[in-house]
């Protein structure tokens, strides 16, 4: 129980407080969970990895679950899993109960956030310990599998697969260490370079300019023209009011959507919107009355976000086990273990006991604060939609500009390299290129490349990757799979779209 020790009241004030920050970013169209985790992960610098990790875990489950704002009263999705509760969720506010919707989301997100958590905290320790026995062979397959999801991830294949390929190639940047393999010489950069870029570029201004600074350049750019003000009356509560008797005989609904959302959250890459969408369908098949979703039920809002929050104990299990992001936002994570110099993989459980279980504590907490907050002050938290963003995004890019340059002991390159790939998630949006890929590939590349070479050092052949090991021939499957399962689904989408 020595975890005990670092539940200091400072823990759980900073996990409330990123509760709510989440809460606005996620209610705010434009401004996802990702962006509150990315924008905030500068203030960790300042924080123990504990106090640290409660923020940043507060602020993803706040960003999480504060999408189903927009999506319930303006029909904008918030974040991208809330794309199913607009469906049914705006319609019930057509019909005066939005204030019902909002508090059926948010108790069907408290379920799934604590559904999530439970499998995360049973599930993630035994694959951590099976991970264990991997080597060199299977961690590179295991990065390979990872990568695979680029595809599942892209809207267009091709431009998907070239975003990620980039981002591998910027990630590959810098002097090529000797310690995994290489010959010191720098690599892919012209002469004058070499003083920044040592190392690399550095992973946290890159995530707060693409995260940060892009998604605000793309906002300003829509300007302010359709943005709701303070007159503009939302009505909330003038339908059927809320009641918990709205659960009733939806027990299984809750239980099956939290569980698909958490699975969804384990396979790497695929993604919240996923999630809800597959839960969402699967309620309408089993549902007694499948006509009514779609024109205000309940229970399509309750399938929804039950299954975007289940998201968010799933896509950790990869993360700590295997060192794997589920997501874009658990990518962003990975930065706050790189702050405080720790390793992400399957030793990190193991021989992390204490922040572990106060991660697990952290996250049990979030979802209780995000329902107090969200269930017993929504009618001031639907204010925050109204906010002007000519207000919002100056303080905002104050703090990417403190925090990029803070993160690394005051380095101005760092700052340049905000800036650099802030433009870079810009213009690339312009002409097609799509970041998750990009970022997966940035993250995972280097990675590749390490365990790639050591592998060949240690076994000198190429066909080790294929008979090396039971494991080996498991994640050839999964790879194959993962890669077909893209093409078959990027093959139905245009036939259903020429159908349309």
């Amino acid at each position: 129980m020595e975890f005990l020790n670092y539940l200091s009241p400072m823990f759980f004030v900073l996990t409330g407080f990123g509760v709510v920050v989440g809460i606005i970013f996620g209610a705010i169209p434009g401004m996802t969970a990702t962006m509150a985790v990315a924008v905030c992960l500068p203030m960790t610098y300042a924080l123990d990895l504990t106090n640290g990790l409660a923020l940043l875990l507060g602020l993803y489950v706040g960003g999480i679950s504060g999408g189903l704002v927009p999506a319930v009263l303006l029909n904008i999705p918030g974040t991208p899993s809330s794309i199913t509760t607009t469906f049914d969720g705006y319609p019930m506010t057509q019909k005066g109960e939005g204030e019902r919707a909002l508090k059926t989301g948010i108790t069907s997100s408290l379920i799934g956030g604590l559904f999530s958590a439970l499998v995360l905290f049973f599930f993630a320790p035994s694959l951590a310990d099976f991970a264990i026995k991997f080597s060199y062979i299977e961690k590179f397959l295991i990065i390979l599998f990872a990568l695979t999801v680029i595809a599942s991830l892209s809207k267009n294949l091709l431009i998907g697969i070239f975003s990620g390929i980039l981002g591998i190639w910027f990630s590959l940047i810098g002097s090529y260490d000797v310690s995994v393999g290489g010959n010191g010489e720098y690599r892919l950069m012209f002469e004058f370079m070499e003083p920044y870029l040592e190392s690399g570029f550095s992973l946290l201004p890159v995530l707060i300019g693409i995260f940060g600074l892009g998604t605000i350049l793309q906002e300003a750019e829509k300007g302010i023209h359709e943005e709701i003000t303070g007159d503009q009356k939302l009505e909330l509560n003038k339908g059927t009011p809320f009641s918990f008797s709205v659960f009733k005989g939806q027990f299984v609904n809750l239980f099956r959507s939290s569980a698909l959302g958490t699975f969804v959250g384990m396979l790497p890459g695929v993604g919240g919107s996923a999630a809800s969408v597959l839960a969402y369908t699967q309620q309408k098949n089993f549902s007694k009355d499948p006509a009514a979703l779609g024109k205000g039920a309940p229970e399509g809002v309750i399938a929804s976000e039950s299954s975007n929050n289940g998201l968010t104990g799933g896509a950790l299990i990869p993360l700590l086990s295997l060192g794997i992001p589920g997501d874009s936002t658990t990518a962003v994570l990975i930065g706050a273990f790189t702050l405080q110099g720790i390793q992400l993989g399957p030793l990190f459980i193991g021989n992390n006991p204490v922040i572990w279980d106060t991660m697990m504590v952290a996250l049990v907490f979030a979802n209780i604060v995000m329902f107090l907050v969200m269930f017993f002050a929504i009618r001031t938290i639907v204010k925050v939609i109204t906010i002007p963003k000519y207000l919002l995004y100056p303080g905002i890019i104050m703090m990417c500009v403190v925090g990029a340059y803070a993160i690394n002991f005051g380095i101005m390159f760092d700052v340049w390299t905000l800036l650099f790939f802030g433009l870079f998630g810009y213009l690339g949006s312009k002409v097609g290129l799509e970041v998750a890929p990009f970022i997966i590939g940035f993250i995972l590349g280097k990675q590749a490349e390490v365990y790639f070479v050591k592998s060949l050092e240690s076994f000198g052949s190429l066909s080790i990757f294929f008979t090396k090991s039971p494991i080996a021939v498991v994640l050839w499957g999964l790879i194959i799979l993962s890669i077909a399962y893209s093409f078959y689904g990027k093959i139905k989408s245009k036939s259903q779209h020429k159908k349309a």
